[in-house]
C-alpha cells in the first residue's frame, strides 16, 4: 500500500476537525462572553531510513538523513482568552469584566463553575442568577423587593436605594476569580468553564485590585471571534482539504496505471 494514501487521509481527518473548530467559532460569534478556539496540529511519527549523522563512508557522515513522515493530527483545541468588545446595554444587572477574571456560578450539585458572561437576571426570591439555567451567582447576591437603582461599583460592591432611606444600602460584594492557566479550563457549555488539574486553583479577589479586571455595569462583553479571520481560516482549511484529496486521487491513478500496464 502506498504510504501517501494514509498520509493524505490523516490530512483529511485533521482538516475536518479544524473546520469543525472554525464552524463552532462562527456559530458563537454573537454569544456573550464566548472565547474562540483554535486547533493545535502535530506531525506524526517518522520512519527513519537513514539516520542523520550516520556513516556514508569510512571518513564521512551524512549531513541529513532520510526520514519519511506519517502525516498529521489535531492534538488539542486551545481557548483564546482575549478581551471581547464592550456592548452597552444600560441594564443594571448586565455586568462585564474589563480585564482578567471570571464570575463564579454555583451548579445544582454545589460545585462552582466560571463564566465571562455577565448577562444576569433575578429569580423569584431576588437572587442574582444566570439567564439560561438560573444558576446562582457566587457570592450570593439577594436584591430586596423594594430595591431601586441597583448599583454595582467597579470593585464589585452591590448597593441599592431603599424606600425611606437616604443613603444607599450595601447588599453584597461580587468577587471574581482568576487562574494561572485559563486555557486549561474545561468548557462545559452554557458559557461555563470548570476547573481542571492544569488550569490551576481558582484565585479569588476584589475586582480592579491585585491584577483582577474591574467590573463595568450596564455593559456586556461580546464574543472575541473575528468573523473575517475565521472565514479566511475556513478558506485555507478548505484548500488544504482539497489538496489532500487530490493527492489521494493522484496515488489512486498511479496504482491503477501500474495494475493495468504491468
Amino acid at each position: 500500500m502506498n504510504p501517501a494514501l494514509w498520509i493524505s487521509k490523516t490530512g483529511l481527518d485533521a482538516q475536518t476537525k479544524e473546520i469543525a473548530v472554525i464552524s463552532n467559532n462562527l456559530a458563537n460569534a454573537s454569544t456573550v462572553g464566548f472565547k474562540k478556539s483554535r486547533a493545535v496540529f502535530e506531525d506524526l511519527l517518522y520512519q527513519t531510513v537513514n539516520q542523520p549523522g550516520g556513516r556514508s563512508a569510512q571518513d564521512t557522515e551524512m549531513p541529513s538523513g532520510l526520514m519519511l513522515g506519517a502525516g498529521t493530527k489535531v492534538v488539542a483545541t486551545q481557548k483564546i482568552h482575549t478581551q471581547g468588545d464592550l456592548l452597552n446595554t444600560d441594564n443594571a444587572l448586565d455586568l462585564m469584566i474589563q480585564g482578567e477574571g471570571f464570575f463564579q456560578v454555583q451548579m445544582p450539585d454545589g460545585s462552582l463553575s466560571y463564566t465571562r458572561n455577565g448577562q444576569f437576571t433575578m429569580d423569584e426570591e431576588g437572587n442574582m442568577v444566570t439567564p439560561g439555567a438560573g444558576y446562582l451567582v457566587q457570592p450570593q447576591i439577594t436584591i430586596p423587593p423594594d430595591a431601586k437603582n441597583i448599583n454595582v461599583s467597579q470593585d464589585g460592591e452591590v448597593s441599592v436605594s431603599l424606600q425611606g432611606q437616604a443613603e444607599p444600602a450595601v447588599i453584597g460584594q461580587i468577587n471574581t476569580v482568576n487562574f494561572v492557566n485559563p486555557s486549561g479550563l474545561e468548557p462545559i457549555g452554557q458559557n461555563l468553564f470548570v476547573e481542571t488539574a492544569v488550569s490551576g486553583a481558582p484565585q479569588e479577589g476584589v475586582p480592579g485590585l491585585e491584577g483582577f479586571g474591574m467590573i463595568v455595569q450596564g455593559a456586556l462583553e461580546t464574543s472575541n471571534v473575528n468573523t473575517t479571520e475565521e472565514l479566511v481560516n475556513l478558506i485555507e482549511s478548505q484548500r488544504v482539504y482539497e489538496m489532500n484529496s487530490k493527492v489521494i486521487s493522484a496515488v489512486d491513478q498511479m496504482l491503477s496505471y501500474i495494475n493495468q500496464q504491468l
